[in-house]
């Protein structure tokens, strides 16, 4: 007990007391430059007197020689000779630069150098003088072979050493030394996995998440089984080996991961799936193996793995090379290590896709991944959250902006649409020298993130303009005349991104969709092109937009949704993707020929109800049209005006009024339908007939018509990117 209390005390103690500053680690290789810098040095030092003054021959002979100051010559190699001075003629000033050596010491000498070009020619000269000259002594000369042994020693050892040098430093850079972490030769097949602990904590928890409810209720009970095992393993439970979070781009999967990270208070490895991706064979599998090996020595702990489609496509697609395909390889050896012949106890495998119908079922069997859950695109009540969350940096104006009058603007965004609103929001109120960020902000953000970029100085031509103007009166007319089709926003024709006029609309949110709606969105999509031929005779290029989303919807109505009567009551659609990469249709030559011609009949019936709709109200159509040449924007208030109050919109409301909510399982049948989560438990989001003057249209049609690729009810009305 006393030695209990001890110890306690010392922990007490040692919490207020910081830790010791880590000492730098000794490294050899300073000793080597140490030595190195010393032996140079040693050279450029003469300890027995200082330089000798090189001189030529002339000098030597007239100045020294002539006048027997000369007590001694030595010839070094052959190439130079050294002249030493008598000790009574040093005094003299002209040889006051030799005079003194290494810290004032008398210089015992050379004190001269010269070179001589040869031994013959020095011995011509000397005895040329000795004739000429008999006052002058005869000089004793020592011939000498000397070698400088360091100049030999560095001239071999320098480039090896240099080549040494080299060689350490490219195998440290390959060994990852140089700072390149396990990407380099020979950590090719380490786990890039980032690790996440108590060292390197992550800010973002679940309550900087908005929406995504359910979903968060699922990941936080792993979070807690983490933090309170014995909750449930004492009534026998274990806890999920993997989950898999799936759902359309911009969604939240990784944002939710990251909140996991914050919250667990276990270890937390990230990596993409495309980390696992090498040019080297084996590399992939070698890293799965590293990072698991990593997760076990840490267990418990989190494993997140983003975008795993990149390595976990289903196998036997896209090989067409017939070799053996790497990714493959890795695909087996993560399924291995997530449930193989070994224990992987303590291991949680959390990861994330758009994509999940390419995953290969072994990964998505239970033991790998137990559960998966949708992350769906956010209703009207997550929008407004989001918002919240968004918004909390920024410095609104809250008198103007409401978060429940921004997330009906935006029906079909997704939490990464927002959060770009948001930032184009406070950028246009900046570049408008504003205080805080208004409605009308908020507002131009969204169409700019829809549209595009506005262009008032695009040069169009009258003819034009007109092409234009009734182009887009005709989708205004159509669409505010059919009970189903969307309501309208407004209609302009400044140009905006590639689009020379656009209407924008603000469409219901729906769960399920009829044909009946479906047609009439078909038809008022094509009323501008019925619109062109009932003013002008004639039609345009301008349509092209409008053509390509009314084929693809009457495609789907026929070959997906079973709303032909011809066709009957078949999908040739494939959730599963196995029919990706396939050169084959599931469907005959035939049937091929029936679906074309029912997609055709489909068209041209709904583009006949266009053109007859507008016959009727060609003087509405034409004092709209000429309202939109002269305010170029107009609204739904300038539409009401001409054409009188929309009677579907009080049919709606009173509906609206008696609505139950019996329509749970109804809406739960149709989760198979395209994104069917996107539109799911929403009000009607039809605005305020007072402050439409500036509301955004819907987020518009998908290009890939795909079910899983496009919205539940197929909106192929919004025509902000009508090209013209």
């Amino acid at each position: 007990m006393n030695q209990e209390r001890k110890e306690s005390s010392k922990d007490k103690s040692n919490k207020g007391k910081q830790p010791a500053p880590k000492k730098p680690k000794f490294n050899i290789y300073w000793v080597y430059g140490l030595l190195a810098i010393l032996f140079i040095a040693m050279q450029f030092m003469n300890f027995g007197g200082g330089d000798p003054e090189e001189i030529s021959w002339e000098k030597f002979h007239t100045d020294i020689l002539l006048n027997n100051e000369v007590e001694k010559i030595i010839v070094v190699n052959g190439e130079f000779a050294e002249v030493f001075i008598k000790e009574d003629f040093l005094k003299k000033d002209k040889h006051e630069s030799v005079r003194e050596g290494y810290r004032g010491r008398p210089h015992e000498g050379p004190h001269y150098i010269f070179s001589i070009g040869s031994i013959d020619v020095l011995e011509q000269r000397m005895q040329r003088t000795y004739e000429q000259q008999e006052h002058v002594e005869r000089i004793p000369v020592q011939f000498e072979t000397r070698k400088d042994w360091a100049s030999d020693i560095l001239s071999w050892l320098l480039p090896i050493g240099l080549l040494i040098a080299f060689w350490i430093f490219i195998m440290r850079r390959m060994a990852g030394g140089g700072g390149g972490g396990g990407g380099q030769i020979f950590n090719i097949g380490k786990s890039k996995a980032q690790l996440f602990d108590k060292d390197i904590h992550v800010s973002v928890n679940f309550k900087d998440v908005a929406g995504l409810e359910e979903a968060k209720v699922e990941i936080m009970e792993i979070v807690d089984f983490l933090k309170n095992p014995s909750k449930y393993t004492k009534l026998g439970g274990k806890i999920p080996k993997g989950v898999l979070l799936v759902g359309p781009p911009g969604t939240g999967k990784t944002l939710l991961a990251r909140a996991v990270a914050g919250e667990a208070q276990v270890p937390f490895f990230s990596m993409s799936g495309s980390d696992f991706v090498e040019m080297f064979v084996g590399v992939g599998a070698s890293r799965v193996r590293d990072l698991f090996k990593q997760a076990k020595s840490k267990a418990p702990c989190i494993i997140f793995i983003d975008e795993i489609d990149a390595v976990g496509r289903a196998r036997g697609k896209a090989n067409f090379s017939g070799a053996n395909d790497e990714r493959e390889n890795t695909l087996n050896q993560l399924l291995t290590e997530m449930d193989g012949f070994a224990s992987n106890q303590g291991v949680i495998i959390l990861a994330a896709t758009n994509r999940a119908d390419v995953l290969d079922k072994a990964l998505l069997r239970a033991g790998r991944f137990d559960r998966q859950i949708h992350v769906e695109m956010p209703d009207l009540k997550e929008r407004q959250e989001i918002f919240g969350v968004h918004t909390k940096s920024l410095k609104v104006d809250n008198q103007s902006v409401s978060e429940e009058f921004l997330a009906r603007q935006t029906p079909g965004f997704s939490g990464a649409d927002i959060a770009n609103v948001c930032n184009e929001a406070a950028l246009i109120a900046s570049r408008r020298n504003k205080e805080k960020i208004e409605k009308q902000d908020f507002l131009d953000a969204i169409d700019r993130i829809i549209g595009g970029l506005e262009k008032k100085n695009k040069i169009i031509s009258k003819a034009e303009k007109n092409i234009i103007a009734y182009h887009e009166a005709g989708h205004a007319a159509v669409s505010w005349l059919l009970k189903h089709a969307h309501p309208l926003i407004k209609v302009t024709i400044v140009p905006r991104g590639k689009a020379l006029g656009a209407a924008w609309y603000l469409p219901e949110e729906r769960q399920i969709t009829t044909y009946e709606q479906m047609f009439e969105e078909i038809t008022a999509t094509l009323g501008g092109r019925a619109s062109e031929e009932i003013m002008f005779g004639e039609i345009s290029t301008g349509a092209l937009n409008d053509l390509e989303k009314v084929t693809k919807q009457a495609h789907a109505m026929v070959t997906y949704y079973g709303l032909n009567k011809t066709i009957g009551n078949l999908s040739y659609y494939d959730s599963t993707g196995q029919n990706e990469y396939s050169f084959t249709k599931p469907y005959s030559e035939k049937t091929a020929q029936v679906i074309d011609e029912e997609i055709s009949k489909i068209v041209e019936k709904a583009y006949t109800k266009a053109r007859n709709i507008l016959i009727e109200n060609k003087k509405e159509l034409e004092a709209l049209a000429q309202r939109l040449l002269e305010k170029e924007v107009i609204f739904k208030e300038d539409v009401e005006e001409i054409f009188g109050k929309r009677p579907f919109d009080e049919e709606a409301e009173s509906a609206k009024e008696n609505e139950t909510p019996k329509m749970a399982d109804n809406n739960k049948s149709t989760d198979n339908s395209p994104k069917a989560s996107e539109e799911s438990d929403k009000n009607n989001a039809k605005a305020d007939s007072k402050s439409t003057g500036s509301e955004a249209p819907d987020k518009g049609f998908n290009e890939n018509h795909k079910p899983e690729k496009q919205s539940n009810n197929t909106d192929t009305t919004q025509d902000s990117q009508k090209e013209l």
